[in-house]
């Protein structure tokens, strides 16, 4: 045999060789490797936690009873749930599986909070999926609870008795709006890729122990295409309008795709409603009448006047330049719940520059107070009054 042959098979063994073992090596590790819809479902339950069987929840809500039910939506209902092996309560949230988008539902929001774990984010625990006591398929995510219940309930509370017992003061929503923006620029920005929200209302941000906010219930959420700038991002994946009347987007319902600029602008109204007390679906925003223009019209000389009366409850004796400061700060709250909720997208603000703005709002007034003691929240005549 030539030698030039046996040098060209020898070389061409020396590549084989570890070119079959690399093969060899990564078919094992895909037949090892669960597949992405298994490691999405099995994510997202808590590392302390096992997977908890319909029985469980069953006993622990007592048979899924109204006594226990804390809201209903489109996608399902939530119940508070007591486990037999612990001593605290769950919210769960069980889904209606009649449609099948109400299905898909249970999976996009799995798939969602598999990918994010902020402290403004509500946290899952644990997920059942399985068969109801009349065979029925079931499907449920199990969160931690919220004490103070939703935003909502604490701008329009159903008592006729307002008290500061059922209100939320002036540092209170500053906190909460702090939050909001948190958890909002950490799916636009820090998630990889981002995640849309798609449903930014008051009755999706929970209220735990101590105030603080979590931004829950991403069941029509949508994960952004990698490699996209902020301002330019859409979804991969929408159809139709995707939010809740009042809070969203106008583009969403000319066909537009999901995108940053949606979610900036729920957030806007958001922050019009958490400081007017005045909701965009109320009966006298009409025509071409809307939160948007209520406020934008009153700036900045009524901006007391049309802060929600029910924040200066919490009240303190106010002297001349805590009235002022007030109104500064209102001013800012509102000019920047107007920027986020331009007609135009290209016209909001970016998510970062939110973020920013309401941390210094925040931080401001935080300092305001602590350079003149104790909080001051007077009733909106007495400020008023002080102004004249």
């Amino acid at each position: 045999m030539p030698k030039s042959l046996v040098v060209s098979l020898a070389t061409a063994g020396a590549i084989l060789l570890p070119l079959s073992v690399i093969l060899l090596l990564w078919i094992f590790c895909k037949k090892l490797k669960p597949s992405q819809k298994t490691l999405a479902h099995n994510a997202t339950v808590d590392d302390h936690y096992k997977r908890i069987p319909y029985h469980a929840l069953l006993r622990g809500t007592n048979g899924f009873s109204i006594a226990n039910l804390l809201g209903r939506g489109s996608y399902g209902a939530v119940y508070k749930c007591v486990l037999d092996t612990e001593d605290r309560a769950f919210a769960v949230k069980v889904f209606n599986l009649g449609q099948s988008r109400y299905s898909k539902s249970f999976e996009v929001e799995c798939e969602a909070m598999r990918r994010i774990r902020h402290r403004c984010l509500i946290k899952i625990i644990t997920s059942c999926s399985s068969v109801n006591h009349q065979g029925q398929e079931f499907k449920a995510l199990v969160f931690e609870f919220m004490p103070n219940g939703n935003l909502d309930g604490w701008l329009h509370p159903k008592s006729q008795e307002l008290t500061t017992n059922n209100t939320l003061s002036l540092a209170q929503r500053l906190d909460i709006a702090a939050n909001i923006v948190d958890a909002i620029e950490y799916l636009h920005n820090y998630c990889q890729p981002s995640v849309i929200h798609c449903d930014l209302k008051p009755s999706n941000i929970l209220l735990a122990g101590d105030m603080s906010a979590r931004v829950g219930d991403f069941g029509i959420s949508r994960i952004l295409q990698e490699n996209t700038s902020e301002g330019m991002q859409s979804s991969y994946s929408s159809t139709g309008i995707r939010g809740s009347i009042g809070y969203v987007a106008p583009e969403y319902g000319e066909g537009s795709a999901v995108s940053t600029a949606g979610d900036i602008y729920s957030l806007g109204i958001l922050l019009l409603e958490m400081f007017t007390g005045r909701s965009p679906t109320e009966g006298t925003f009409r025509d071409s009448l809307g939160l948007h223009k209520f406020v934008e019209d009153a700036l900045p000389d009524r901006s007391l006047e049309i802060a929600d009366p029910t924040m200066w409850l919490h009240n303190g004796q106010p002297d001349n330049s805590t009235s002022i400061r007030i109104q500064e700060l209102l001013v800012s709250v509102f000019r920047l719940g107007i920027s986020c909720s331009k007609q135009q997208p290209r016209d909001r603000a970016l998510t970062r520059e939110a973020a920013e703005e309401m941390h210094d709002i925040r931080d401001a007034y935080l300092k305001f107070i602590g350079e003149h003691g104790a909080e001051k929240e007077a009733p909106t005549r007495e400020i008023q009054n002080s102004l004249e």
